[in-house]
């Protein structure tokens, strides 16, 4: 599942038999090792006391919802990556999951070849995070070659962020991020003044090959605006049909 032989631990969660014994035999065939929990409360003591590198997450659980779990998971400051399954192939639902800290989600019925490819590339990402916590650029030049500080501080205008920390300021006032909502600014700064295609945001944000997943990356935009754009003029600009840019005032 990895290319340098690590093999992720991976927490399965679903009260359907059936469908936890069909995640656990393919993760387990691509090199993960699979943990199953069929409630909610337990996949919680699991999530605590094995540390997985990430959870598959059922969205309906007979005792906690899914996104209860995730919840209880983001409000302990834990943030193992979490993939939803769901039946409700819905807007409300895949919004509420992203909100929540979900990093992506698998509508039921699936196949066994879209989940592992899902789990791949959120495994990818959060490996490559781990190990490049500035996304790679350490040389104090960004993508667009805009100069960072020693401390690895990216700013664009007023806004600040601070990668080794992971903390934003917009003037003086502190902006809580969630981790996906941190990454997606992150690399916009980086990028500060180009213009972002979908396909570069979704394939260096979230590490998926472009599928039409425009409605994760729009959904995500939004939260930033809403989070930003009260605390002075709008950075984030859309050219409509391309993609997204971040440039000051």
């Amino acid at each position: 599942m990895t290319d340098d032989g690590y093999i992720p631990k991976v927490l399965a969660v679903d009260d359907e038999p059936n469908i936890l014994e069909l995640v656990q035999v393919a993760l387990k065939f691509h090199g993960c090792a699979v943990t199953t929990s069929a409630t909610g409360a337990d996949a919680l003591r699991h999530a605590e006391t094995d540390c997985p590198d990430l959870i598959v997450l059922d969205v309906l659980l007979p005792d906690i919802s899914g996104f209860d779990v995730c919840r209880r998971l983001r409000a302990s400051g834990n943030d193992v990556p979490v993939i939803f399954l769901t039946a409700k192939d819905t807007a409300s639902d895949t919004v509420t999951g992203l909100a929540l800290g979900g990093d992506d989600y698998v509508t039921k019925p699936f196949s066994v070849e879209a989940l592992v490819a899902r789990v791949r590339a959120v495994l990818r990402r959060a490996r490559r995070q781990s190990w490049q916590p500035n996304g790679g650029q350490r040389d104090g030049e960004n993508g667009d070659g805009q100069a960072d500080d020693a401390n690895g501080t990216l700013r664009v205008g007023d806004l600040e962020l601070d990668e080794d920390h992971w903390t934003v300021r917009r003037g003086e006032v502190p902006v809580e991020l969630s981790p996906t909502e941190f990454r997606l600014l992150a690399y916009l700064m980086r990028n500060q003044g180009r213009m972002l295609t979908r396909k570069q945001l979704l394939e260096n944000v979230w590490g998926w090959e472009y599928a039409g997943q425009s409605q994760v990356l729009e959904t995500y935009v939004s939260y930033l605006r809403r989070k930003l754009d009260p605390l002075g003029p709008p950075l984030i600009h859309t050219q409509r049909g391309v993609g997204y840019s971040l440039r000051p005032p």
